[in-house]
Order: structure tokens, then C-alpha cells, then sequence
């Protein structure tokens, strides 16, 4: 069955059979996980997952795909089809409730929900999934480099890298002009997003300006005070939000709430 990929929703479908195995010893499968995966497409990686874990819960928004994942599926009854957008939907309330995300991501909400995911849905434990290859580089960038954002902060405030594999274009189609990654990575025993998510966000808003003014533009905190608790965290009143490792963040933030 031919299905014309989507491009408004970021639609690249994995169609290289060889890359599941690879998929497959990142994310540790074992027989009684339950992993969710976002965006199945035609199902390719739905079934290497469906074969290795005890549940596979598969949220996919294009419902034009279903009667092609269907017949990719066959007659395996251990997948959860859940028609809708990913971002929307609540993952805390699956039952059972999934222990790892692997998932060829699709492009346009690759960074939200892997924010989301290591925020809200707490019984994930492990991620193995497939973005654009800068995104991966911006997801454990260190400090002081073009590649360190808000994302990165967060990012390895709750979580820390384990695995990592360069993905060549040929294994999509349509096969995209980016190369891609495969990145996976494990919850950190703490993960405070929650509470320093404004900060770092507001910290990185206007990131030519030092990290005072930023957040000051922003509306989050008066330069002042800001400047203040820098001094008290070993830092100049100019640092950028660039130099700041994410543990430091956690402490401003504690600081200025």
C-alpha cells in the first residue's frame, strides 16, 4: 500500500529494516516492557517493537495511515493503536503505564516532547528516539558552545546520555535533506524541571544579552536581583546564560523563587 508522507506534519517514514536492530540495542528491550512510540508511520520500527516487548502503545495523529499499520501489524494483538495529537494526550494515564519512548520522532515536535515526556510521564525510564542530528548535538551540548540552549539545560538536568548513533538520510523516505541521529538516554535520579524550566527558559530568551538582562527582558526577574544572586553563586553580573553548567541553574533558581 503506497501513502504519500505528510510534510506538514513532519513525516519521514523509516522504511530500512536494518536500523531496528540498532533501535533495538539502544533502548534495551526486554520482554516485559511497555514502550510507547510516537508517530509508527507505516509501522517498520511497531513491529521490531511489538516482537521484543510485552506492550507497544503507538500514538499516531495521521489517521490516513491506519489501514497501511494494520496490515503492517498483522495479527499481533499486543499493540495499542491511539489515534491523536502526542503532545495532547496524557501518557501519565496509559495503562499500563509505558517504562521507555522509542520512536522515530517526527521532526516538528521532536524538542516538546521530549520535554514534555521528561516532565510529566514519570514512569518512563529510558529514551531511544530518532531526530534531526543537530537536535540530538542540542540535547547534551555543553556549556559555552553554539549548540547549548534552555533545551540543553533541561535536557540534562533530568536525564544523562547512554547511547548515540549517526543516522544516514537513506533509511526514510522521503529522505530528508538533515542528517539525523539516534540518541538514547536514561531519567536522572533528579529531575526538576518544573521549577527551573522559567528561569533557564527566560535566562536564554535574549541569549546576546547577559543572562541578568535576559530575564529582566523577559519579565521574570529585575536585573538587580538577578545580578545579586549570580554574585552569590560564584558568577560575574555579565555572565551570559551560556556559561552556566545546568546544576547552576537549579541553584539560581532557588535563589530567585
Amino acid at each position: 500500500m503506497t501513502v504519500a508522507p505528510k510534510k506538514r506534519l513532519g513525516q519521514h517514514f523509516l522504511v530500512d529494516e536494518n536500523i531496528v536492530g540498532v533501535i533495538g540495542r539502544l533502548s534495551a528491550l526486554a520482554p516485559d516492557d511497555v514502550v510507547l512510540e510516537i508517530g509508527p508511520g507505516l509501522g517498520v520500527l511497531t513491529r521490531y517493537l511489538a516482537d521484543h516487548a510485552r506492550l507497544v502503545h503507538a500514538i499516531e495523529v495521521d489517521r490516513s495511515l491506519e489501514a497501511a499499520l494494520r496490515d503492517a501489524l498483522g495479527d499481533r494483538t499486543n499493540v495499542a493503536l491511539v489515534w491523536g495529537d502526542a503532545l495532547a494526550i496524557d501518557v501519565a494515564a496509559m495503562s499500563p503505564p509505558p517504562t521507555k519512548l522509542v520512536a522515530n520522532l517526527p521532526y516538528n515536535i521532536a524538542t516538546p516532547l521530549v520535554l514534555e515526556t521528561l516532565e510529566h510521564a514519570g514512569s518512563l525510564d529510558r529514551w531511544c528516539v530518532m531526530v534531526q542530528r543537530e537536535v540530538a548535538d542540542r540535547f547534551f551540548a555543553t556549556p559555552r558552545t553554539k549548540s547549548y540552549g534552555a533545551v540543553s539545560v533541561l535536557v540534562q538536568l533530568a536525564a544523562r546520555r547512554i547511547g548515540f548513533h549517526a543516522v544516514p538520510p537513506t533509511v526514510f523516505r522521503p529522505r530528508p535533506r538533515v542528517d539525523s541521529a539516534l540518541i538514547a538516554f536514561e531519567r536522572a535520579p533528579v529531575a526538576p524541571i518544573a521549577e527551573v524550566r522559567p528561569i533557564v527558559e527566560a535566562a536564554f530568551a535574549h541569549r546576546r544579552k547577559t543572562l541578568a538582562n535576559s530575564v529582566d527582558l523577559a519579565g521574570l526577574v529585575e536585573r538587580p536581583r538577578a545580578e545579586e544572586a549570580l554574585t552569590s553563586i560564584g558568577h560575574s553580573t555579565r555572565v551570559r546564560a551560556e556559561e552556566l553548567e545546568p546544576p547552576e541553574f537549579v541553584r539560581l533558581a532557588e535563589l530567585l523563587r
